[in-house]
């Protein structure tokens, strides 16, 4: 027995230090290996990683011009904001994410910042639209200076603006000439010439009907037709294209005679006052243009306003012809440029009044009449009118009909406004009564048990 276990022990003995030896061999190789490899790699690796920061920075730089064009784009912050956050964050070395994460930040926190939650806009928008309002005058001003042309201005023009007239009183145009015509008074008085409308009455002395030759004799005026650059030709073309094979016409030495094909004197009468309204030049609704110098250019003042045939005429700058008639705005241009018309003819007759109310106001209105793509007026047949609630378009104007109205349909009303609240006598959903506060006794009492 002796003899095995001494066997088996020189065994162990023997075959433990071949093993020792057999991992301490590789150990060295593993060693020698890795410190003759690690000066190569890092030469390697220094040589490849060498131009890389200079790549990375430009697809930064790449990556932050993209985000800026399509944050301009979005026009989300306003440009004071975005080159404040342009300056600033190229001077920092930033990555794709913090610089991404900063202008996530930024943008979330000009949002929150445009108004308080709960906050009451429309009665604050409202109130400071209208307590300024009962102040204004009541007359009509003279247009710019221009002592031939008046516009109306103060408390009429403003319920004109907010009630989305189709025809305001005194409707106008502002026209620039082009860049080439600006300082020529003689190019401005052409121009002047082709837009004013010019009727047949406006140059003619005497329209009459003569029994003797069954026709109507239109007598012109010399005087006038000089002024209006017009000729005898271009009077009787004008007619011949209104009546239409209803008559005859024949060019006189001063005067024109139409011959109508039905010589009743019924006929005559009716066809003589369709003459007078004949459009001889200019374009329609334009009745009076006032040549203006402000600096070195000279400036169109028109009574009446056709923006559609306006931006037609050659010699104009279509870029800068304004009407304050809105309505024709939103039929040629869109409703974006109707938007901003309402702005800024209401900020205008503010202004003329003195009246110093914040544009973020008058903006809540513009977006309140242009939101669904048309222009509504603030009226019972615009948005007060068009509320979901019978209690708050019954406050507002015609209260029985509105009343009868519901019951009759068994309307229900949800209650989320204002107004109906303010009826019932109940909190209405703005400020501290917009948010609603919970508690769980469950939890409150688990809590207790613990403790």
């Amino acid at each position: 027995m002796s003899k095995s276990t001494k066997k088996s022990t020189s065994d162990k003995e023997s075959k433990t230090p071949k093993k020792a030896s057999t991992k301490a061999k590789p150990d060295k190789k593993v060693t020698t290996k890795k410190t003759s490899t690690k000066p190569k790699e890092t030469t390697k690796a220094d040589t490849k990683k060498a131009p890389k920061p200079a790549a990375t920075k430009d697809a930064v730089v790449v990556h932050m011009e993209k985000r800026f064009e399509t944050m301009r784009d979005e026009k989300r912050l306003p440009e004071s904001v975005m080159t404040e956050l342009e300056t600033k964050v190229r001077a920092l070395g930033l990555t794709k994410k913090e610089f991404d994460d900063i202008c996530d930040n930024v943008i979330e926190s000009y949002e929150r910042s445009l108004v308080e939650p709960g906050e009451a806009v429309g009665t604050v928008a409202a109130q400071s639209i209208g307590e300024p309002g009962t102040q204004m005058t009541l007359r009509t001003f003279h247009y710019a200076g221009v002592a031939e042309l008046s516009v109306t201005q103060g408390l009429p023009r403003l319920i004109e603006i907010v009630d989305a007239r189709n025809n305001p009183s005194t409707p106008t145009m502002r026209i620039h000439l082009s860049d080439e015509l600006a300082g020529d008074r003689n190019a401005a008085r052409n121009i002047a010439r082709n837009i004013e409308m010019v009727l047949v009455e406006s140059v003619a002395s005497n329209v009459s009907i003569d029994l003797l030759r069954q026709a109507i004799d239109i007598r012109l005026d010399p005087e006038l037709m000089d002024d209006k650059a017009l000729t005898n030709e271009d009077v009787a073309r004008a007619i011949e294209e209104k009546i239409k094979g209803k008559g005859e016409v024949e060019e006189g030495d001063n005067n024109i005679i139409v011959y109508p094909a039905n010589d009743t004197l019924a006929e005559l009468q009716r066809l003589s006052e369709k003459i007078r309204e004949v459009r001889v030049k200019g374009i329609n609704d334009v009745t009076h243009v006032v040549i203006r110098k402000e600096g070195d250019s000279y400036i169109l003042y028109t009574e009446g306003s056709n923006l559609q045939d306006g931006l037609e005429v050659e010699g104009l700058n279509p870029h800068k012809i304004y009407t304050n008639n809105l309505r024709e705005i939103f039929q040629v241009l869109g409703i974006e440029a109707t938007r901003n018309a309402i702005i800024k003819e209401a900020m205008s007759v503010l202004n003329e009044q003195g009246m110093d109310v914040d544009v973020r106001h008058i903006i809540l209105v513009a977006d309140m009449m242009t939101a669904d793509g048309t222009i509504r007026q603030i009226g019972r047949h615009g948005i007060s009118g068009s509320k979901n609630s019978a209690l708050a378009r019954a406050a507002f104007e015609v209260t029985i009909k509105h009343l009868l109205g519901a019951g009759i349909a068994g309307t229900r009303d949800p209650l989320k406004g204002i107004t109906e609240n303010v009826i019932l006598g109940q909190l209405i959903p703005l400020g501290t009564g917009s948010i609603d506060l919970l508690m769980n006794p469950q939890s409150t009492a688990t809590k207790r048990r613990k403790k």
